[in-house]
């Protein structure tokens, strides 16, 4: 992380004097590292509430849903202060991880895949309904503009909101063990004495802080919240305090990467990071959901044939 934050600082810069790297530059990259470090963390909580792999708050609804109420700002009240669009984002947000929170506890075979399909269907609609109203009230290119994410408008004074998605993160370390034992399940986890209702909204709190604040300052960063949650479990497991601060470094390398190909790609123009992100994101996603579908449908087989295997009778001497 430190090498591309480096890299980022000077890479795509024709001349670099001190006014540019400090009102530029360095709260470009200071915008990256925080951005990607919330985000990916907001992913890692999203996985231990479901307890399900595959969910982060863009395939959610979240970032649809702080969409949504971004869009009813802009038609309502156009001049309200950045922060303020932020407050109504985040609102948003969680108005739309509790309803997919509730979904999900309606899905009568907590499938690893079927949750987060349903969590594609109910973000499509509530997108859906986001581009219905934009079209109607000629604000489409205005909501596009919010929703892509991009990080070359990021200057010094525009940027600083980040570090209270970056503080909400850091609760997410404090209560790391809490988000622990909840992700094993209600029933275990009250029997180790939790309160399973508080953890849940101070998990979903964080969530939809850090979204609604992303949503305005930086934008959509698909994926995120997936890959770096999932690779870190890979190699160290379920713990989460353990976990939060590689989950934290991974997110903000992989953001700074995509940031360099997009400013490299076509240069001296800029591919916005969210395009990067989604074909990366994407095919990632596509991986893990057949490695994991794939031995399913291995087992499933396996027991199918023993089932057809005839039976036998051991005769003893």
């Amino acid at each position: 992380m430190a090498a591309l934050a480096t890299i980022s600082l000077f890479i795509g810069v024709a001349e670099l004097d001190p006014f540019i790297l400090f009102a530029s530059r360095v709260p470009r990259t200071v915008a990256l590292v925080l951005a990607g470090s919330a985000f990916a963390i907001t992913g890692l909580i999203m996985q231990l509430l479901v307890r399900n792999r595959f969910v982060e708050p863009g395939t959610t609804g979240a970032t649809d849903a702080a969409s949504l109420a971004l869009l009813a700002v802009l038609l309502a009240v156009p001049g309200l202060p950045i922060a303020g669009k932020a407050v109504l984002a985040a609102v948003g947000a969680l108005i739309g991880v509790v309803g997919f929170l509730l979904l999900a506890r309606r899905i009568p075979a907590r499938s690893s895949v079927l949750v987060p399909i349903v969590g594609i269907l109910y973000a499509g609609v509530i997108g859906a309904v986001t581009t219905f109203i934009a079209y109607r009230g000629d604000m489409l290119q205005e909501l596009l503009s919010w929703g892509i994410g991009d990080f070359s408008s990021i200057m010094r004074g525009r940027y600083e909101i980040l570090y209270f998605a970056a503080a909400a993160a850091l609760i997410a370390w404090i209560a790391a063990d809490r988000f622990t034992v909840a992700g094993l399940g209600d029933d275990t986890a009250r029997g180790l004495g939790l309160e399973t209702r508080a953890v849940m909204g101070l998990g979903v709190t964080i969530i939809a802080v850090v979204t609604g604040i992303l949503m305005v300052v930086t934008g959509v960063l698909p994926f995120l919240g997936l890959i770096a949650p999932n690779i870190v479990s890979r190699l160290i497991g379920d713990n989460m305090r353990r976990a939060v601060p590689l989950v934290a470094l991974l997110g903000a390398a992989i953001v700074l990467l995509c940031d360099i190909i997009g400013r490299v790609v076509r240069f001296p123009y800029e591919l916005p990071i969210s395009v990067v992100m989604g074909v990366l994101g994407g095919i990632i996603f596509l991986w893990l959901l057949l490695s994991t579908a794939r031995p399913v449908d291995d087992a499933a087989s396996a027991r199918r044939k023993r089932k057809k295997k005839p039976a036998t009778t051991a005769v003893t001497p």
